[in-house]
């Protein structure tokens, strides 16, 4: 016999199933509900099951909206799904039962409904009268709070390309708290260690003897540091990457200040950025960044543009053992065998080459561009990062080891790595 005291015992269904017709009933109806939200939803209503009547309502809003205009499409298929079937009360008859989820009168502000600041007080805003108490206005006229997911989270999937002009400042500040993390090396340097699984250091412990006229009383062992591997950005401005150009070039200047990479951009020439990225106020930085750059928004020579940074700045150890990413659509003006020469040269030094390129996140994208076909048998990953739900796969690659990869003959040079 169901629980007249909880109204989601009356009918047995599994969350994730509820999840998944509710979420795509709102997807019907227009309403953006990506699978990860859907996932949220089912996971609330599993581990706080609704027992009153408009705790589904509730849960489903907060999970599941995003933004004020979309309640009126939120409450018309709640509604429609819902009204109706769970009657707490479970007797339709029953004159002091509630009214079924979705019935309910609920008040909230409308799209025109702006109070001005520093409204006077009147007898009609009692809330608003000198030392009145707020709670005089709780009543039905009063406005409901309105509770949804973060306002920022309808951006995760928004490809930058598609971002509005004020949607620009919020993704930035989203991608500037992003950390890019390398693997870690050994060092040459060591460091003590009691562990005597580790290596016997020598020279500490006849330099340790000289103090007991000799005598090794203490055997002292040390074993090599760890230390992240160096961080290397390579960022195309060319016209084609424009759409990406503004959230990228911020992915750098967090990157340079937080994990102390190298910047690089790149279009008909090569620029290094590092020094006008360091600064910590990101306006500021960009700023520095773009008038450094003549060549912005123009051709893109990729093959020239990876031989001038490997041979001023990679060979001389900036490249060597690092992890370069590469953020380029691979539309170049030079031809595909000289672009296949560099990344060669560029694969025997580093330790991973990541190529991030926004075009792929297309349902029928591939790489048959001549540069792009021509730079990805040398490139340990390929990713879009065209959002900033794609830039966590972006990180993931960085982070990623080679040694827990298919091995690849690179050259000669790939024991000096």
């Amino acid at each position: 016999m169901p629980d007249p005291g909880n109204p989601i015992a009356t009918r047995t269904v599994e969350p994730a199933s509820l999840a998944v017709g509710f979420s795509t009933a709102l997807r019907c109806a227009g309403l953006p509900v990506p699978p990860d939200r859907a996932a949220r939803f089912a996971e609330a209503i599993r581990l706080v099951p609704p027992h009153a009547r408009d705790a589904l309502y509730w849960t489903g809003r907060v999970v599941l909206v995003s933004r004020r205009e979309q309640l009126a499409v939120f409450d018309a298929v709640f509604a429609a799904v819902f009204d109706g079937m769970l009657d707490p009360a479970d007797s339709r008859g029953d004159t002091t039962a509630t009214a079924p989820i979705g019935g309910e009168v609920r008040t909230r502000p409308t799209a025109n409904d702006e109070r001005p600041s520093g409204a006077e007080a009147s007898p009609q805003n009692p809330a608003m009268s000198p030392g009145g108490d707020s709670e005089q206005g709780a009543g039905p006229d009063r406005e409901a709070i309105l509770a949804m997911a973060s306002s920022d989270e309808h951006l995760h999937d928004v490809a930058f390309a598609e971002l509005a002009p004020e949607e620009v400042a919020e993704m930035r500040r989203l991608v500037r708290k992003i950390v890019l993390a390398t693997p870690t090396r050994r060092s040459r340097r060591t460091r003590r260690t009691p562990h005597r699984s580790a290596r016997l250091d020598l020279r500490r412990t006849v330099r340790s003897a000289h103090r007991t006229g000799g005598d090794s009383i203490r055997l002292i062992y040390s074993q090599r540091r760890t230390r992240s591997r160096r961080l290397v950005l390579l960022c195309d401005v060319s016209a084609s990457m424009e759409p990406y150009t503004r959230v990228f070039l911020t992915l750098l200047q967090g990157s340079v200040v937080s994990a102390g990479a190298e910047a690089f951009v790149f279009s008909t020439r090569l620029t290094r950025l590092t020094r006008q990225l360091t600064s910590r106020d990101a306006d500021q930085a960009l700023a520095r960044a773009a008038s450094a750059t003549n060549d912005w928004a123009g051709g893109t020579r990729l093959a020239e543009s990876i031989r001038s940074f490997i041979d001023d700045h990679g060979r001389r150890g900036l490249a060597r053992g690092a992890v370069i990413v590469v953020l380029s659509d691979g539309w170049a003006q030079d031809a595909p065998a000289l672009v296949g020469e560099q990344m060669a040269r560029l694969s025997r030094l580093a330790y991973r080459i990541v190529w991030v390129n926004p075009r792929k996140v297309a349902v029928d994208y591939q790489p048959l561009v001549g540069g792009m076909a021509a730079a990805l048998p040398y490139c340990d990953a390929f990713v879009s990062g065209h959002s900033y739900t794609a830039l966590t796969e972006v990180a993931v690659a960085i982070r990623a080891d080679r040694s827990s990869q298919p091995k690849r003959n690179r050259g000669p040079d790939n024991a000096t790595r």
